[in-house]
């Protein structure tokens, strides 16, 4: 039975996910400014880069919810690369933590949406975290983006 409503779960999430409807979904994060020392470029003008410790702390809310334990939780960050057509883009990694179901306990597959402010991730919602043998499905989705959860520096 318990099986049954995360599938349920996890498939609602990923039709969310990929249609694109942040709106009913909790935000986290607020208005951030370029990092220190960093000058804002147009997004998509350059490589991929590094998230800032503030975008990541952004991510990290999105995501905690998600989490038991979230301060315990280990994240992998692969690079950014913010999209000059997209004021949303998503953004897929990983993290070590424990889940509220324990066979997705371990290292967890996530696609959050992220909004961006010159570049900037400002803000980030929570669109589909698995683990166990349905990590695979989070990694599925985010190719469709162009994107590997797996990447992390």
């Amino acid at each position: 039975m318990q099986t049954h409503r995360v599938t349920l779960a996890t498939a609602l999430v990923l039709g969310l996910a990929l249609s694109g409807c942040a709106g009913g979904l909790s935000a986290a994060g607020g208005p951030a400014a370029a990092p220190a020392g960093v000058a804002a470029a147009a997004p998509g003008s350059g490589p991929e880069r590094d998230l800032s410790a503030d975008e990541k702390k952004i991510i990290m809310a999105a995501v905690a919810p998600s989490l038991r334990d979230a301060a315990a939780a280990k994240y992998h960050w692969p690079k950014f690369s913010p999209s000059t057509s997209d004021p949303s883009p998503n953004y897929c990694a990983t993290v070590d933590a424990k889940s509220p179901y324990a066979a997705y306990s371990g290292r967890q597959a996530y696609i959050v949406e992220v909004g961006l402010t010159g570049g900037y991730v400002t803000s980030a919602t929570m669109g589909l975290i698995a683990g166990g043998k349905d990590a695979a499905l989070v990694s599925k989705t985010c190719a469709k983006y162009g994107l590997d959860p797996n990447k992390a520096t």
